[in-house]
């Protein structure tokens, strides 16, 4: 019996090792991209964010169908205007203004679908987002402000994309999703590109 096991493993590491073509898919991975953001329903400002900005990325893919890979989101900022024009034309005092930034870091574990079809890989990931807001708001003329609107947590996240790779380096599309304290959740498409170390 321990002979029969021993020889189901070792058939099996094969057909992993034969599967895997780790020259061409590359073990350890770093990539940079744009993102497309929404941050929806922010209490603080009664409004959507919406906002182009950027991400870095970094992976490590021991066999073809697994990776683990964290990553680092600049979701943007926003900055909203209190009062109303006709009031500053009526002569009152400049009204106060609040200001949010939202970022994230996020660590996934990847599955890669065995889709016979070179150069092209599917996934999808799961994981956790630590996502940070800070801002707060502030006066006219005042560079501190008086209320601090900062907050912090960390949440399950989910994300879905393809990529393609030539050689060492790749493109990737993909969609992440995450829940923010106080907003209806973030949604980040990005596109990007990656380089295969080793």
């Amino acid at each position: 019996m321990r002979r029969l096991l021993i020889v189901i493993v070792l058939a099996l590491g094969a057909g992993v090792a034969q599967a895997d073509d780790n020259s061409s898919n590359g073990m350890l991975y770093i990539g940079a991209g744009i993102t497309r953001d929404t941050v929806k329903d922010i209490t603080a400002t009664n409004g959507d964010l919406n906002s182009t900005n950027w991400k870095v990325y970094a992976g490590f893919r021991p066999i073809s169908l697994f990776a683990v890979e964290a990553d680092y989101i600049d979701l943007g900022s926003q900055t909203l205007n209190g009062g109303s024009g006709a009031a500053l034309l009526a002569g009152a005092a400049p009204p106060p203004s609040t200001h949010l930034q939202y970022k994230a870091f996020g660590g996934y574990l990847v599955g890669f679908a065995p889709i016979p079809v070179p150069y092209l890989d599917v996934f999808g990931k799961i994981g956790a987002a630590r996502w940070t807001s800070s801002g707060g708001t502030y006066l006219p003329g005042e560079s501190s402000s008086f209320f601090s609107l900062s907050d912090n947590g960390t949440q399950f996240a989910w994300g879905v994309g393809a990529q393609l790779r030539v050689g060492n380096i790749g493109g990737r599309l993909e969609y992440e999703n995450f829940n923010i304290r106080s907003t209806d959740g973030a949604n980040v498409v990005s596109l990007s590109v990656f380089l295969n170390l080793f």
